[in-house]
């Protein structure tokens, strides 16, 4: 992989990196070794915005394309070379679950937000989350992250996505034509995005609920301008023959 060089900070006269540093090249085959680790190449973001700058145009995007390789080779199909939201705004989203605060995007709920090993995403699952005039899109949805026992809203789930070219969507169509609102302080917590309420446009279908394993009016999710999908329900209790096959895995 051929990358430009550059040995100065490109943003700041006063950065201590002035005097120079490791090329470009260096810094993609130590993180080549290292398997794209997203906490180091957070960490390195921090260093300044030279290296910030090559982790947002890189080092993220060899990440994403080392989890999930056939996710991003789709995303990518439609003949663009740039994702919605930038890398490290998907990188985050495929290993953070965001949960949510108090009078945040989903009301009441208070449940701090976290890491995750590992997550599917699926193309198939995403079709139950589009009404059926805009089951052409492409949207990839994980499996919910579950927080079990919340008092009185029971078991959480949360879930998140990306659509494939949003900007040409029909669901992005939709929403402007239905004349939905953005939410008016809240944003997309990976890419810092305004977000549309699709609950408040009607535009989630009953299966959204049968995919997740939720009670059918108790599903809500935003999308952001980027197509960063953010959502929660409240999971359906495990019946006792579910719960017998779970503990004889």
């Amino acid at each position: 992989m051929i990358i430009t060089k550059q040995y100065r900070c490109i943003h700041s006269a006063t950065c201590q990196c002035t005097k120079g540093h490791l090329s470009e090249d260096v810094i993609f085959l130590v993180f080549h070794h290292l398997n794209w680790n997203p906490k180091l190449i957070a960490t390195l973001s921090c260093v300044c915005k030279w290296f910030d700058d090559l982790a947002k145009r890189v080092l993220w995007k060899e990440f994403c394309r080392t989890r999930a390789p056939k996710m991003m080779v789709d995303l990518q199909s439609s003949g663009s070379h740039s994702i919605d939201g930038n890398w490290r705004a998907l990188g985050k989203l495929l290993i953070y679950c965001s949960g949510c605060k108090k009078g945040g995007l989903f009301n009441n709920i208070q449940i701090p937000g976290h890491f995750v090993h590992r997550t599917r995403f699926s193309r198939t699952s995403g079709k139950s989350f589009l009404l059926p005039s805009c089951r052409n899109d492409v949207l990839y949805v994980s499996d919910p992250c579950e927080h079990l026992d919340q008092g009185e809203e029971g078991d959480v789930g949360f879930f998140r996505g990306v659509f494939k070219s949003f900007s040409t969507s029909k669901v992005r169509k939709m929403l402007i034509n239905k004349g939905a609102k953005l939410h008016p302080t809240e944003v997309c917590p990976y890419c810092k995005a305004k977000m549309w309420n699709m609950l408040q446009a009607k535009m989630i279908p009953q299966s959204a609920s049968c995919r997740l394993g939720s009670y059918e009016d108790c599903v809500e999710y935003y999308v952001c301008l980027n197509g960063h999908m953010l959502g929660i329900c409240t999971l359906l209790p495990l019946s006792d023959s579910e719960e017998t096959s779970e503990f004889d895995k």
